[in-house]
């Protein structure tokens, strides 16, 4: 080491390690301003629409959420009615077939667990020992694709045997 090399003070070293972090910020930054354009470019507002935007861009989160709420109220109407209306088809079609048919579920044995087992080996038609593992490894799958009456009259026998059952 020669005498004209000065070390590097702590506050220097730090200054160099932090040198990289700026710039990533800085490149960040770009890269965020040109996804919010690509955004602002996708959908034209007026000026007044825009000046809002800008408005509520700036409001704290609270405020945000107060606003949100003082809208749905003046107007009423809900924030979230496009993703509910949106969903409702799905689940409204899920929900047509599971009225036709259900799956039977043990969720528990009870205490009565030889009638669990008699009930179980009834339902499902397997063997003593079948029966028996099934019981004991609740929650299980019974019997999928039941039609409704059916699945009721399983899960009326089942609970009068001591089990807990859901219909899914």
């Amino acid at each position: 080491m020669s005498d004209d090399a000065t070390p590097a003070t702590p506050a220097e070293e730090t200054k160099d390690a932090a040198a990289p972090a700026e710039e990533a910020k800085k490149e960040e930054v770009p890269a965020k301003a040109a996804k919010e354009e690509k955004t602002e470019q996708t959908v034209e507002l007026s000026k007044d629409a825009q000046k809002i935007l800008d408005a509520v861009s700036d409001l704290k989160v609270l405020d945000l959420a107060n606003l949100v709420k003082a809208m749905e109220e003046k107007f009423g109407v809900s924030a979230a009615a496009p993703v509910a209306a949106a969903a409702a088809p799905a689940a409204g079609g899920a929900a047509a077939e599971e009225k036709s048919s259900f799956s039977v579920e043990l969720t528990a044995a009870g205490d009565n667990k030889i009638g669990a087992i008699k009930a179980v080996k009834a339902i499902t038609g397997e063997g003593l020992g079948e029966a028996k593992a099934t019981v004991e490894a609740a929650p299980k799958i019974l019997k999928e694709n039941v039609p409704k009456a059916d699945a009721e009259q399983m899960k009326k026998d089942l609970e009068a045997a001591g089990c807990t059952v859901t219909l899914k």
